[in-house]
């Protein structure tokens, strides 16, 4: 009963300090235009806290989330994960694949402020773009980011509005990896003026421009009014005046300070709240049904387990026939309905995701208990391993999914334990190779399946690129490096399907899942959009009042 009592005050309290940051932030905003009212700003939390608001460091969701609302670059991409224009108006791409001509529009202008000089503002040219690119491959600046460049033979600038740059060899995803927010636009004199402290004061083009962040409390965006995007019918973007970041940690909090109505998004699911909101089918429960808004789509994450195949030679998981087993020993339908109230789509069709062009619903793994236990005592004939056994290693978000899959290896003669360590661990172990099973996921960087299938190339084993399961073969390898060469989208998709035929086949990995965005909204906000690499953007949302 203590322990309950003290999680209430807790909870009142960190009510208390989101509904205080709310105050705040509208009583700042009115003080600096007398109409502003609460329905203009957008609020949401971020558990995690932000690191930086430099583009150089858009490393993870957090930052990415709240770069994409300060900064652009020479392209983006749509909900469809299409390529659009962005500070880029139009290019051109040449025949052989490797060189990239970029016409700039004219009238893209970074946020205000004195270190411009009397203009307090300056348009973007080429030369920003040249220095930006420089500053991501820059080692004293040591962004995480600079490896989207590493096909780049060389950039420059010709003139104010044309940017070139050449590829060392073809890569057809690369306008993809050009809409990371790494390679937004900075300015020469906001890098020189702030230094250091340019992740706390970011100068950018976006939407909103950067008002305040107090760490771990709060962050404040306000509009940009010399933005140059327009909407359909010709007016300005962003609808929204402000956007308001809080920092509550705690997954619960957030939900019931989103069920009161003080904040209007809520991204993702968590297990301390999905059976309040969702019903096992994955739809709303009655009860919110005319109080909030879901949405859900294909999110470009595949959920797995790993299958060390560098390991000693003893271990049952060194047998194509216990890996087999394995994917065909549970119920993956059961799994998503259970254990997720339906949120995420079984991975019954390989290990490339549903929301990218490539996929083609080809056959994998499906529920067989009966074919599972028959590749176990075929194991058991060849081997004379009478009592074959596994140990699933993974963190504690995902112990659920792994005694599940547990208790139904177990049925199939399949002796299985599960590990469980913390997640730093667990990616130190899965990177050395000291995990012969291990769970883990793979969420695309760009929007192509070249993501996924360069996970298995012999040539990006561990530590030096992705191969986490070591898994070589001399057909695969050669069909990928075909793919990175091939321009033509069809034939492109063709070779990706190939590969993903020959990993289910010899089963380096467990696919368990391909994930879902789920985002919930009050009933006011519109045209938030919901796309596959759970981008948040913000420039087209509207909020009208209740």
């Amino acid at each position: 009963m203590q322990t309950k009592s003290i999680i209430k005050i807790k909870e009142k309290i960190n009510s208390l300090l989101l509904i205080f940051t709310i105050v705040l932030i509208l009583v700042s905003c009115k003080n600096e235009k007398s109409n502003f009212t609460e329905t203009q700003v957008f609020r949401y939390n971020e558990h995690s806290n932000i690191t930086s608001l430099d583009p150089a460091f858009a490393k993870d969701q957090r930052n990415i989330w709240a770069v994409n609302q300060l900064f652009n670059g020479l392209v983006q991409l749509d909900d469809s994960l299409h390529i659009q224009p962005d500070i880029a108006k139009s290019w051109t791409i040449s025949n052989d694949g490797k060189k990239y001509k970029f016409t700039l529009r004219k009238d893209v202008f970074f946020h205000p402020h004195t270190l411009f000089g009397e203009e307090k503002t300056r348009s973007v040219n080429a030369v920003d773009f040249e220095y930006s690119f420089n500053r991501l491959l820059d080692k004293n600046v040591s962004s995480p980011g600079g490896w989207v460049l590493q096909n780049v033979d060389s950039f420059k600038a010709v003139n104010d509005s044309t940017f070139y740059i050449n590829l060392k060899q073809p890569f057809p995803p690369f306008l993809g990896l050009l809409a990371m927010k790494y390679c937004s636009v900075v300015s020469k004199e906001a890098i020189e003026y702030f230094g250091d402290t340019f992740r706390a004061n970011p100068i950018g083009t976006g939407p909103f421009q950067f008002k305040l962040w107090v760490e771990n409390t709060k962050l404040v965006l306000r509009k940009n009014p010399l933005y140059f995007e327009k909407d359909f019918q010709g007016n300005q973007l962003p609808y929204l005046e402000a956007v308001a970041v809080t920092f509550l940690p705690d997954k619960q909090s957030e939900f019931l300070q989103f069920i009161q109505g003080n904040l209007d998004f809520m991204k993702s699911l968590d297990a301390s709240y999905k059976d309040d909101i969702l019903t096992t089918n994955g739809t709303l429960k009655e009860k919110y049904i005319n109080e909030i808004q879901m949405q859900t789509g294909p999110y470009l994450n595949t959920e797995y387990l790993g299958i060390y195949l560098e390991g000693e030679k003893s271990l049952p998981t060194q047998s194509k026939y216990i890996r087999q087993a394995i994917n065909y020993g549970f119920d993956r339908e059961k799994m998503i309905k259970f254990l997720r109230n339906g949120i995420g789509i079984p991975a019954l069709n390989g290990f490339i995701p549903k929301g990218l062009p490539s996929f083609n619903n080809q056959t994998g793994y499906s529920y067989n208990p009966l074919k599972a236990k028959e590749l176990v005592e075929q194991y058991v004939e060849e081997t004379g391993n009478k009592t074959p056994e596994i140990t699933i290693t993974t963190n504690s978000n995902y112990l659920d999914l792994c005694e599940f899959i547990q208790r139904e290896l177990q049925k199939i003669g399949l002796q299985t334990k599960v590990d469980v360590i913390p997640p730093s661990t667990l990616r130190q172990g899965k990177a050395s190779g000291k995990l012969p099973v291990f769970r883990a996921s793979w969420i695309a960087d760009y929007p192509d399946a070249e993501n996924y299938v360069s996970l298995f190339y012999s040539k990006n084993f561990t530590p030096n690129g992705p191969n986490y399961t070591h898994f070589k073969n001399e057909y695969f390898d050669f069909l990928y490096e075909l793919s990175i060469k091939e321009v033509n989208n069809k034939k492109r998709y063709t070779l990706y399907q190939k590969m993903d035929s020959i990993i289910i086949n010899e089963a380096p990995v467990v696919p368990l899942y391909y994930d879902e965005v789920i985002r919930f909204s009050q009933k006011n906000i519109r045209g938030l959009g919901i796309n596959p690499i759970d981008l948040l953007n913000l420039k087209r949302v509207k909020k009208t009042k209740k």
